[in-house]
């Protein structure tokens, strides 16, 4: 399972997996989690069926599934043992998607309808609910490929605290939004919270259902949580520097919703009073999302925001390869250290 795997081969939401990067045997897992959420719903006809199906398919880069199998790995375990968490880890990803699209109300979600748009948000709704309840029965299959039972009550507490701080981190950043909040470290913690979350949970399940020692599965999770980070900034930054095409979501998103991103926050920290007064009207405005964007923009460039905040990306991707130092020298080490440093690789 050896091989640099780059961010664009796994990581986002864009579009289809491009497989090419990696090694046979690590190529060879990823197909079986996306054969196995391709025929996780097949077998039911029904509209909650129906939603499941075309919110996982067809799948993403599988980034959360592929942290859970090389910190497997990288613990000395068994990929295959860790399988069915994998396809877990994705529902749940899923899940989150489908409820922030509603939130949000946005029509594009890899760069097709969202569910909501689909099927409406009502349906929606339990659509994310189901995904979730999903990804705990897939952890529990996990009885079934040789995890200790004891491992298995582990990782689902794991989960069960990260989807709770992950609910903490929507509700801290729609309190942000609401209030217009320029408040940097507490920017920071929600991204902790709502982003982070998911990979830190992907990653410690990983290591305690292979039979990871107590501070590898530490490592991972610091690992997880600054790759999180790392991820959401420079998404964050990406938001302002690609296009619908790209992103698979529209580009004024974040503009029609009031979100304060990372650029945003730190081009209001250092700007001069009325484009601080620019910033306020463009988030809480009502006119034009795209003109609103465009005068942002010019914000950003005058202040060197996006700069600013492509750095803070890059002292987390240090961060997390650092914390991978105390697990040994593996293959599944060094691509999770690939992993860190593609995250902020990605194009702008």
């Amino acid at each position: 399972m050896s091989g640099h795997v780059t961010i664009d081969a796994i990581g986002g939401d864009a579009g289809p997996r491009d497989r090419s990067p990696s090694a046979p045997g690590h190529a060879s897992l990823v197909d079986k989690v996306g054969e196995r959420l391709a025929g996780r719903w097949q077998a039911e006809s029904s509209l909650l069926a129906a939603m499941c199906e075309h919110a996982l398919v067809p799948t993403g880069k599988l980034f959360r599934p592929i942290l859970l199998l090389e910190s497997a790995c990288a613990v000395g375990g068994d990929a295959d043992v860790v399988l069915p968490a994998a396809v877990g880890a994705e529902c749940g990803h899923v899940a989150s998607l489908v409820h922030d699209d509603i939130i949000d109300n946005d029509d594009l979600r890899r760069g097709r309808p969202s569910v909501q748009f689909k099927f409406g948000a009502d349906n929606a709704i339990v659509a994310g609910d189901a995904l979730i309840f999903d990804l705990f029965a897939a952890l529990a299959e996990c009885r079934h490929t040789g995890a200790r039972p004891d491992r298995i009550v582990a990782a689902l507490d794991v989960v069960a605290r990260c989807g709770i701080d992950l609910c903490r981190g929507q509700s801290l950043e729609a309190e942000l939004c609401e209030r217009v909040d320029f408040d940097l470290d507490a920017y920071l913690t929600m991204v902790k919270l709502k982003t982070a979350a998911l990979f830190k949970g992907a990653c410690e399940c990983g290591a305690l259902l292979a039979g990871g020692e107590e501070h590898m599965v530490r490592a991972l999770g610091t690992y997880a949580e600054n790759l999180g980070c790392a991820f959401q900034i420079h998404d964050d930054v990406m938001s302002y520097t690609r296009d619908t095409d790209v992103m698979g979501k529209p580009d004024t998103s974040d503009i029609r919703n009031g979100r304060l991103t990372l650029p945003v926050i730190l081009a209001y920290r250092t700007a001069e009073p009325h484009d601080r007064l620019a910033i306020t009207e463009v988030l809480v405005g009502q006119g034009d999302p795209a003109a609103r964007r465009s005068t942002l923009m010019e914000i950003l460039d005058r202040t060197g925001a996006i700069n600013v905040a492509a750095e803070m990306a890059r002292q987390y991707c240090e961060q997390a390869i650092a914390a991978l130092q105390v697990l040994p020298p593996t293959p599944s080490r060094e691509r999770l250290a690939s992993f860190a440093q593609a995250a902020i690789d990605r194009d702008r």
